[in-house]
């Protein structure tokens, strides 16, 4: 069984083509620069090639993603009649969905009623659907939703402490993202410990530029540090994160900002980039920290401890923990990042073993003898996931 899986962004589509019946990746690539020009970039094992072609829209990127996957001489299927079904990541599911599901009018529907709750995301998530039911017509489809995953979060969790007739009219609440990757990395912390996962306590750190932790409590989620939108928690590559709502009209009237150039201001110019005045990339921050920069350095410790505060948070929401676990971009290949923020949780029973964290590439248990807690580095896989889903739902 081939499942195609599509994250469809404004001007991007990312795709992999996955074989399920032994899960293995049989090709994946990105078409970017839709709507401007096209550029299609394309792996099939070792075999990589780039083709610029014009992708006025999504459609058309689509349709120059299924040449590619059927080429003679670069494809690895002979027919689009191949794939069985098409899985779409959508970021935001709302209060309509607890779980993944097959795409009728009724979903897209609902995808469209969370448009205001994700701008930025879901309308090319639903870009993506449709041009799909038009290059690859008949073919299942399957909304796997970031949101999905923490929708088992208490009304305690995920309530506001404004009105109860907003959260009513508006469903304004905590939502969660990064669900299929917290899902992912949380069951596979099982697998590599040995343990059942209705049994275990895992707090799972999503960090890339965009950042995420989750508590997951014998494998539901039951707190997570995003909320209405992705810019609440964590210090992220250029959001904000946690900061007192007071501090809007301040800037509103002091800086002469409208609401829209706050939110620019919160999302796109804040964060590491902000902080640190250099860069919203790690790896140009801990340069300049080794230059002497000392904002720079003042990032870093910013953000190592508001990781290092939210798994404390998380640990006392579930009256204990039995795993961290890091993941994405720097969770996996920063052992510097790892090591500072398990430097925080020695009251846990974290002890981290520097050899073993120095490892990347692998599912590891970087945890030193003697550790009570484990401290644990899993590579994320979000597609799989989204082609399990599809796979599972398709199968009924």
């Amino acid at each position: 069984m081939k499942i195609l899986v599509i994250n469809c962004g404004s001007s991007s589509l990312k795709y992999q083509l996955l074989n399920m019946d032994d899960e293995t990746l049989l090709a994946k690539g990105l078409c970017e620069r839709i709507g401007i020009d096209g550029r299609l970039k394309h792996e099939r094992g070792a075999d990589e090639f780039t083709v610029d072609a014009p992708m006025p829209d999504h459609s058309a990127a689509i349709k120059i993603m299924l040449e590619a996957l059927v080429c003679k001489d670069r494809g690895v299927i002979s027919d689009i009649g191949e794939i069985c079904a098409v899985g779409h990541r959508v970021v935001h599911g709302g209060e309509y969905f607890s779980d993944s599901v097959l795409i009728d009018d009724a979903v897209e529907q609902a995808i469209k009623a969370c448009f205001d709750m994700a701008p930025l995301h879901n309308p090319p998530n639903l870009t993506g659907i449709r041009a799909c039911k038009q290059n690859i017509p008949g073919v299942p489809q399957v909304a796997v939703f970031d949101t999905a995953f923490h929708q088992t979060m208490p009304k305690k969790a995920y309530l506001y402490a404004l009105p109860h007739a907003l959260y009513e009219a508006h469903k304004i609440r905590k939502y969660g993202f990064h669900g299929t990757s917290h899902k992912y990395v949380s069951m596979k912390a099982a697998e590599v410990l040995g343990r059942p996962y209705n049994t275990l306590k895992i707090i799972t750190c999503h960090l890339g530029n965009g950042a995420s932790v989750c508590a997951i409590d014998r494998g539901h989620s039951v707190d997570t540090s995003m909320g209405f939108t992705p810019l609440e928690g964590l210090v992220m590559g250029t959001r904000t994160g946690d900061i007192d709502a007071a501090v809007v009209p301040f800037l509103m009237e002091k800086e002469k900002l409208t609401a829209q150039q706050v939110v620019d201001l919160f999302n796109k110019k804040s964060g590491m980039l902000g902080l640190s005045g250099v860069s919203n990339d790690f790896r140009d921050i801990l340069q300049a920290k080794q230059e002497g920069n000392t904002l720079a350095d003042e990032a870093l410790e910013s953000y190592y401890y508001r990781v290092a505060g939210y798994i404390g948070r998380y640990a006392a929401a579930m009256n204990g923990v039995d795993a961290v676990v890091f993941t994405a971009g720097l969770g996996e290949n920063s052992a510097l990042l790892r090591e500072k923020v398990c430097a925080y949780l020695g009251y846990l029973g974290v002890k981290v073993d520097p050899e073993k964290n120095a490892q990347r590439g692998r599912s590891i248990d970087f945890s030193a003898p003697g550790a009570t807690v484990r401290a644990m580095m899993i590579p994320t896989n979000e597609e799989l996931v989204i082609a399990r889903d599809t796979k599972g739902i398709i199968a009924k």
